[in-house]
Parts: structure tokens; C-alpha cells; sequence
């Protein structure tokens, strides 16, 4: 035997040492990483909300331009009868467009009234027709009617079109007007700050014909290899376009003064004069040349009573044109524009227009399809449960029949849709694009989750309950559905709340059913077709409009704001009800 003081110097040797300090430095190193890996985590759970926060944002306000429109009477009801059906036949679009000439009196050609046009939403003049349906006493009068901005005008007006920088005028400005153009030239050099930017504009653009042509020098080599001559010169003759092009910028943007022509492609320059402004077609350092946007004579004008603007983000890469920026500062000067919560978002069906699209109808057809799934899963999910947990005999079909329950659970959802595609619709006739179809195939996606999750909340009661019941005489039929399924169902609900936050997320199953086409009206019931939140979310995202993005991201919070409270309420319903055996 090891005497004590053999053990001692064991366990003080400078070997048992270095392995207890190695075996301390392992799992500080286990621990490192565990903290590493939550950190991790954490970070990319706060980047990917920081992501979809601040861009559906913009989602919850929208914005209203208040114009006076006079309702006429000869126009909308001439017998003065009151009838809303005769009211609603009126040109409302025709009123809601007269109303925007009256406030821009100087638009005149017909591309510039397009655009003027498009400053208020499709959808105003439905709701300007609401209004004289609903309210017939307004027939007849002027109003300051609230018309919803369009797209491009919200989002401009929340600056995600760049936003206007102004530069304080020191000097006097000289106007010198044809009517629709006019020179400008100020007493100082005021626009010493446009012409700077307007090199760097060109530095960049000579940078980028650069790369272009390094690209194409590396295309002319590989054609050369390859034995195409042919080719291989058109690539030179673009790479020298390229350089001569670029070398032409830099020697503009190494000038110094002269005047510079801006284009569409060019940072925009405006000069505004109280509710005029000349955008400028050439700039030099005291001034330009441009188009008039109102109504302008020859005037000189003190310091303070002139602004010149740029706009960095050129013409022709934004939506919105400079003569919808001129009509839209001007309202806002006007105090007619108003920023408001965006409760359409949460009440209005889908839109092909982003300004009035809602997720009211995607959430009353979730609702629907959600109603079917649990109806359907639920019920034939726990009486699978029970059979093959307290009755079902270990054999090889039992055997079998498990294996395939536990294998359905991890089976792609999109199999589920073709399974629905060709089954439900093809063969039994479900009505396409319904919630009663979506329900079904969601149904039976969700019926393994339910098994497992009731199955295992069985196992977990105790035998003593079953034999305690058994012994003062219940049958194997009482025993199960008066102990055993009572006492499960906390984990019973908890698998089956789980199981449906699955099914709301799912969109590959829907999208094979029909469930992705455009409804506008909201569902009223099982049959109606309809769409659902995630499906919803997917068509959006592949939408053009640039508004579609906000909503896309809007939408993604609200579903997660459901999931959320599913998986909360499977955690309260375990916390309140577990039991400890």
C-alpha cells in the first residue's frame, strides 16, 4: 500500500502540477468557447433584428398631401338625388387631378403633368369617391381633402431618395429670365461648393472608366490566346474609348473654374427663389444656366432671399424626377404635408400599389389556414398518440409504423406541398388556393410533431398512476383517457403549439398549392381563396418597388412578433402545468 506521505508527494510533484494546471487551462479553454459561441449568437440575433427593424420602419407611417378639391355638382350628382350609386359613377381621378393643376398652375406640358401626377397614390381618388358616397352633403363645396402620397413620394419625403443640402447664398443673385429658361449668376461664389462636388463627380466616373477598361484589356488577352483576333480588337477599341473617356474627366475634374453641363447622370443643382426654382443644365462658381419651374422674371434678389440645393444622388438613379422634388418641397413649404402611422399597413389587403398594401388579408387567410391545421392535426395527432403509447403492441407493423412517423418528421416541407398538389387537388378536388387546402397540407406536416411530442408527454407519467387506476378497477380505456391523457396534456400542447409556429412559418408547402397568388380581398372563410403571412413576405420581396422593401421587412416582424408569442405561450403553458414526478 501508498503510504500517505507517498501520496502526498504524488499529489504535490511538480507533474501532478502541470496536469492539474492543464487540466484548469482545458476547461478554461470549454468555457472560452462556450461564452465565445453566446456572444456569437447574440451578435448575429441583434444584427439580423437591427436588419429588418430599421428597414420596416418606413412601413409604419405613410404620408398625405392636403389639396382643396371642389366636388362639383353638375359634375357628381346633377338631380341632387343623394344617391351613393350615382355619386360613385363621377371622375373622381379626373378631380383629384384637377385639384394638383390648381396648386402647380405653371406645369403645363403633358410629361411634366405625368409626373405631377404621380406625387399622390392611384388609390386617392377611391377614397376621395369613399368620402362623397359615405358623406353626400360634401357634393357641392370645396374641402381640404387629404390625398396619400404615392410611393415615390413617400420615400423621398423620408429621405431614402438622398435628401436636398442646402448652401447659404452670401451674395446677390441677378436672374435673367426668357420664361422657361433663365441665367443666374450671384456677387459671390456661392456655388464653389456645387462645383467641388461635381469634380469629385467626375473623378469617380473617370475612376470607374478605368476599372471598365482594365476589364476589357483582360478580355482582349484572353481572346489573343484563343486565336480571336477578331474580337480580340473590339475589346482594344472599347478599352482605348474607356481610357480616352476617363482621361477626359480628370482633365475636366483638374480644371479650375470654368462651367460644367449636368445631365441625368450628373448630382442635380437647383436654385430656388420663394416657390420658383431654375434647375440648372451648366454651373460655374457665380452661377448657371437652366430650366425655370414656375413663374420668373428678370429680378435681382438680396442674400437670404435665393438657395441653391444639390442633390448628390443623380436623376437617373433615382425614381423620383427634380420636378417632383420641386412640387414636393413646395408643399411641404406650404405646411400641407403630413408624416402619420400607418394603420392601412395593419387593415388593407394586398396592392400591386406599395402605398396601399396591407397584411389584414395574409392575416385573416393565416388565421383560416391555422383553424383547419389544428382542427385536423390536433385531434387525430393525440388519438395517434394514445393508441401507439398505451395499446399498441410491440410487433414489427407497430415497430414499422413508428420508424416512418419518426422519418415523416424531418421529411422537406415542399414534399408536402406535392403530396397536397396531387392528392388533395388533383384527386379529391380541394378548392385551389384555399385555406381549407393549405390547412390540410400543413395538417398533415405537423401530424409527426404532435405524435412524438404527445407520445413522449405519455411516457413521462409515471407507471404508478396507470397501475394505481388499474387496481381499483378502471379499464385500459379509462385509465388512458381519465389519468394518463389528462396528465400529458401540458407537454401534449406545448409539442402541438410548437408544431403549429411551424406550420405558420412554412411557405415552400403553400406556394405548391396555389396559396402565392394575388388576393386582394380578405377571406371570409375556409373556402375563399386566400394567402397566408409567409407567402405574403416572398411575394413582396420579389416585387420591383423599392417601397415593397420597408413592408417586406414590416411584415417579417409581425410574423416573428406571432411566433414569438406561440413559442412564449408553449413555455407558460409547461412552466404552469409541469408536473415533477
Amino acid at each position: 500500500m501508498v503510504s500517505m506521505t507517498e501520496l502526498s508527494k504524488i499529489h504535490n510533484s511538480p507533474e501532478s502540477a502541470a496536469r492539474l494546471k492543464k487540466r484548469r487551462a482545458a476547461e478554461w479553454r470549454l468555457k472560452a468557447y462556450g461564452i465565445l459561441a453566446i456572444v456569437l449568437a447574440g451578435a448575429a440575433l441583434i444584427t439580423l433584428m437591427w436588419s429588418v427593424v430599421s428597414k420596416a420602419s418606413g412601413a409604419f407611417t405613410e404620408s398625405y398631401i392636403s389639396l382643396p378639391v371642389y366636388l362639383e355638382a353638375d359634375e357628381i350628382d346633377p338631380d341632387n338625388t343623394g344617391d351613393p350609386t350615382i355619386i360613385g359613377r363621377a371622375n373622381y381621378g379626373g378631380l383629384s387631378k384637377d385639384a394638383l393643376k390648381a396648386a402647380f398652375p405653371f406645369v403645363k406640358s403633358r410629361g411634366d403633368k405625368r409626373e405631377m401626377y404621380d406625387i399622390i397614390s392611384g388609390g386617392a381618388a377611391f377614397e376621395l369617391r369613399e368620402l362623397a358616397m359615405t358623406t353626400p352633403s360634401v357634393v357641392g363645396q370645396t374641402l381640404d381633402f387629404r390625398f396619400l402620397a404615392s410611393d415615390i413620394a413617400d420615400l423621398y419625403l423620408k429621405g431614402s431618395y438622398g435628401e436636398l443640402i442646402e448652401q447659404n447664398a452670401g451674395g446677390n443673385l441677378t436672374v435673367e429670365s426668357s420664361g422657361k429658361t433663365a441665367v443666374v449668376n450671384s456677387s459671390a461664389a456661392d456655388f464653389a461648393f456645387v462645383m467641388a462636388r461635381l469634380k469629385e463627380d467626375l473623378r469617380g466616373k473617370a475612376a470607374f472608366n478605368r476599372d471598365q477598361a482594365a476589364l476589357q484589356e483582360n478580355g482582349r488577352a484572353v481572346f489573343v490566346e484563343r486565336g480571336d483576333l477578331v474580337e480580340a480588337a473590339k475589346r482594344e477599341a472599347e478599352r482605348d474609348r474607356l481610357i480616352a473617356l476617363a482621361i477626359e474627366l480628370e482633365a475636366r475634374a483638374a480644371q479650375d473654374g470654368g462651367t460644367e453641363v449636368l445631365d441625368k447622370s450628373s448630382p442635380s443643382v437647383l436654385v430656388r427663389m420663394g416657390e420658383t426654382w431654375v434647375k440648372l443644365t451648366a454651373v460655374s462658381a457665380t452661377g448657371g444656366e437652366g430650366d425655370v419651374i414656375g413663374t420668373l422674371r428678370n429680378v435681382k434678389l438680396a442674400t437670404g432671399d435665393w438657395q441653391v440645393y444639390s442633390q448628390d444622388l443623380p436623376e437617373a438613379s433615382r425614381k423620383v424626377s427634380d420636378l417632383q422634388i420641386v412640387l414636393i418641397e413646395n408643399l411641404r413649404s406650404a405646411g400641407v404635408v403630413e408624416t402619420v402611422f400607418n394603420t392601412r399597413f395593419f387593415t388593407a389587403g394586398d396592392s400591386r400599389e406599395p402605398e396601399l398594401a396591407g397584411i389584414w388579408g395574409a392575416a385573416v387567410g393565416s388565421f383560416w389556414t391555422m383553424l383547419v391545421t389544428i382542427l385536423l392535426a390536433f385531434p387525430i395527432g393525440v388519438m395517434a398518440a394514445v393508441y401507439l403509447e398505451e395499446f399498441a403492441k410491440k410487433n414489427l407493423m407497430n415497430t414499422f409504423i413508428e420508424v416512418n412517423i419518426n422519418n415523416l418528421a424531418a421529411v422537406p416541407s415542399i414534399v408536402y406541398g406535392l403530396l397536397g398538389l396531387a392528392v388533395f387537388l388533383g384527386f379529391f378536388g380541394v378548392p385551389r388556393s384555399a385555406p381549407l387546402a393549405g390547412g390540410i397540407v400543413l395538417a398533415v406536416m405537423t401530424l409527426p410533431t404532435i405524435i412524438i411530442a404527445s407520445r413522449a408527454a405519455m411516457a413521462a407519467v409515471p407507471p404508478s398512476i396507470r397501475d394505481a387506476a388499474l387496481g381499483i378497477g378502471a379499464s385500459k380505456l379509462q385509465t388512458a383517457f381519465h389519468h394518463v391523457l389528462p396528465l400529458s396534456m401540458p407537454g401534449i400542447l406545448t409539442g402541438t403549439i410548437i408544431g403549429m409556429a411551424r406550420a405558420l412559418g412554412e411557405t415552400a408547402p403553400l406556394i405548391m398549392i396555389g396559396m402565392v397568388a394575388f388576393i386582394v380581398d380578405v377571406p371570409t372563410g375556409i373556402t375563399d381563396s386566400a394567402t397566408v403571412l409567409p407567402v405574403q413576405i416572398y411575394r413582396w420581396s420579389d416585387f420591383p418597388e423599392r417601397a415593397f422593401e420597408a413592408r417586406t421587412s414590416a411584415a417579417i416582424l409581425v410574423l416573428l412578433v406571432f411566433l414569438v408569442l406561440m413559442n412564449g405561450l408553449a413555455v407558460f403553458l409547461r412552466k404552469r402545468f409541469e408536473r415533477r414526478w
